[in-house]
């Protein structure tokens, strides 16, 4: 992957592919600190460079990103101790060092990409509402007929992504997300370690529910599944066990 501007576009041609990790936040129904993960970010940038795509990372304000604790492989509680490709990527430094100053999305010239992909966390729950930009550009994407993704919690920017015509893009497509039943783990997960009280949730609202209440057809292949559906070139994936499957659908879209 060059180090060279993300908007200079290179000669030859080579795909290229902006991924958006959302900028640190504190979870308003835990207090938590959240951000972005690294399987979302990781396991699609793999991919990608497998094809020889050009990759770079943007977030809605730009600089330096946090992940969310659970996701980093090093992290006490072990929960992603076998990913190994999140521990190839922080254990790599010229890989490492992109989140330390990502670019704003604001600064993303759409017609310079082949595909935006929003990765997800906990943090776009809770801050992607105020990423005027980045809904902006999400759809931009989608009219232009180039591929605009989303993954896991990251599908919430079809919360409020909206075509030219002011509809919201995500009426009556297809898609997947963050699903209840995982929602549901989550929750009996913090509450049967007394980390929050039953009458409260880990997230503000749920992506299946509200996607559904926006008028889309959402699927999902249960609890923890790698998933992903593509309709049309939006491409979505489920959670964090999906981003290679999700990347295989955004190539498959891209036409290789």
């Amino acid at each position: 992957m060059s180090l060279r501007d993300p908007n200079t576009v290179d000669a030859k041609h080579r795909k290229r592919v902006a991924i958006v990790i959302a900028n640190p936040a504190t979870s308003t129904t835990t207090g938590w600190p959240v951000g972005f993960w690294w399987a979302e970010l990781s396991h699609p940038y793999y991919a990608f460079a497998e094809q020889g795509y050009d990759v770079e990372i943007f977030s809605p304000d730009g600089g330096k990103c946090e992940a969310d604790a659970m996701s980093d492989p090093r992290d006490p509680s072990r929960y992603s101790t076998t990913d190994l490709i999140s521990m190839g990527f922080i254990a790599t430094p010229e890989l490492a060092s992109k989140i330390e100053n990502t670019a704003r999305i604001a600064d993303l010239k759409v017609a310079n990409y082949d595909a935006i992909v929003v990765a997800g966390g906990q943090a776009p729950m809770f801050n992607f509402d105020k990423a005027k930009d980045l809904q902006k550009k999400f759809s931009e994407f989608y009219e232009a007929g180039k591929v605009a993704a989303a993954l896991c919690h990251g599908t919430a920017i079809l919360r409020y992504a909206k075509l030219s015509n002011g509809e919201l893009l995500v009426k009556g497509k297809t898609v997947t997300g963050f699903a209840n039943v995982e929602e549901d783990f989550a929750d009996n997960a913090v509450w049967g370690m007394g980390l929050l009280p039953r009458d409260k949730h880990v997230m503000p609202w749920r992506i299946e529910d509200e996607l559904k209440k926006l008028g889309a057809n959402f699927i999902q292949a249960g609890l923890w599944r790698s998933f992903a559906v593509r309709d049309g070139n939006l491409v979505t994936g489920q959670q964090n066990f999906s981003g290679a499957e999700t990347a295989k659908k955004i190539v498959e879209a891209m036409g290789e």
